[in-house]
Order: C-alpha cells, then structure tokens, then sequence
C-alpha cells in the first residue's frame, strides 16, 4: 500500500518551533519526527510515500534531498574537486513530495494527491504522531471489515496525574498514563479509493467531509489500539517524546 503523510499544516499549537520549520520537522532525538513516522511504516514495509506538503515544504524537500546525498561514508579530493562515496546505507524508500497548497485543509490535501496515487486502498496520517501500532494487522482488520475506511481508534494520554483523597486531605498522587474511558482518532488510517468522491476542494476537511460521513453511513471501522500513541501538539509533548528518546525507552521505535 501506497502511504499518504499529511505535513502541510501550520502547527501553531507549538509555535516555539514552527515558527523556523514546519512541524514534520521538528525533531525528536535528532530526527525530524516524519522521519520517525516513516521509519514505522517501513518496518511494516511499506516504503512508497506521499508527503502532503504546505507550509515551508521546502525544507521538508531539502531535507530528503540531503539526507540521501549525505548518506554513508564519502571521500573528497580536493586537488581534483572529486568526491566518491563508499558504505553508502540506503533505504528502500521512494518519498513523493507533493505540493498541496500553503492553506489547503487536510481533505483537500488528500483530494489534490488523487491523480498521484493508484486506483488502489492506500494507508494516511498525520505528520505530527508516533504510536506503536501493528500495521500489518491494521490493513488486515480493514480488509476483513470491508468498509471504506478504517482509522486507529486510540486513548488519549492523560496530561495531568491524578489525587486520591481521603476526605480532605490528599493521600496520594498518580500518574495516569491513559484516560480509562473514551477512544479519540489517532490517525494510522486505511482509505479505499472510493473515499475520493467525497472530496472536492481545497476547503474540504478529511475529518468532517470524509470521515464523519462515512460513520454516518456506517461506513467507518475503528481498529482498537491500546498501545503507545501520542501526538505531538504542544511543546510538553515534544519534551515528553525527547524524554523517550534519550531514555532509550521510546515505545514507538519497533525498527531494529
């Protein structure tokens, strides 16, 4: 399956850092977090990418241009101006950078990548969450449900510990790491083809103009994942997925 990243926003949510770099951009433990994202779907193999760019998706280009042009070891002569390359590590990927317009929402992202994608189901989601979800299992849940789409139904991380109190007086804290009820969107989706229809502009949003008339319609599965997820809003959110990375704990990292 071919896999659609949306990473055209302007992520003001988290403006100490977008306001220099789009947010796909701003890195966790050195790596722009779309690489993160990337890196998870390729361990699931699936290595054939359309990034939906917007706002300065420009260095999201340079980015991927450098990043195989600077690739592996390299040896520069500087009396003849040659420079060979040795050890070179590649990866299999093949990264489609799409244009998709400085104020476009996120349906009309998808809409205007209709002509670039096959006539085939394809995966999407955003460039802004890491989880650690099966992939493989999730395209098998979509094609067993056979409906036209499937999103990752997830709990969103508590950003607040708990008190239990004993009358008045606070006995003690807890660190919740899950709301213990409700599921929200986490993205990690499986569009059919089909879902093109229900887009038409610029101004279409995937989640009202797509995804909400598909439930509508009794058209939508959610594939339950109970695992790691977290999107990356805010700085505390970025700091909290540094924190992972540093501590060599972080649970979206399923690639060797």
């Amino acid at each position: 399956m071919q896999v659609v990243i949306l990473a055209g926003g302007y992520g003001t949510r988290l403006s100490e850092e977008t306001e220099i770099r789009p947010k796909p951009m701003v890195e966790i433990g050195g790596k722009p977090i779309i690489w993160h994202i990337m890196k998870h779907y390729a361990h699931y193999g699936y290595t054939e990418f359309f990034l939906a760019l917007g706002y300065k998706g420009e260095m999201i280009k340079q980015y991927f241009h450098e990043y195989l042009r600077l690739s592996g070891n390299m040896t520069i002569d500087m009396a003849s101006g040659n420079v060979t390359r040795s050890s070179t590590s590649r990866s299999d990927w093949k990264i489609n950078l799409i244009d998709t317009g400085l104020d476009s929402n996120t349906g009309g992202r998808v809409h205007h990548l209709k002509k670039y994608l096959d006539a085939e189901p394809f995966m999407l989601t955003y460039g802004d969450g890491v989880c650690n979800v099966n992939l493989n299992q999730l395209e098998e849940f979509h094609q067993q449900n056979g409906k036209s789409a499937t999103l990752t139904a997830v709990r969103p991380p508590a950003r607040f510990g708990g008190l239990v109190l004993d009358g008045n007086s606070v006995s003690t804290f807890t660190e919740k790491p899950q709301i213990g009820e409700g599921w929200i969107n986490g993205g990690f989706m499986v569009l059919e083809n089909e879902v093109f229809n229900l887009l038409n502009s610029k101004e279409d949003v995937l989640e009202i103009d797509v995804l909400e008339k598909l439930a509508d319609k009794g058209e939508l599965s959610a594939f339950k994942h109970p695992g790691f997820w977290q999107c990356m809003d805010t700085l505390r959110d970025k700091r909290l997925l540094e924190k992972h990375w540093k501590e060599d704990s972080a649970p979206w990292k399923v690639w060797k």
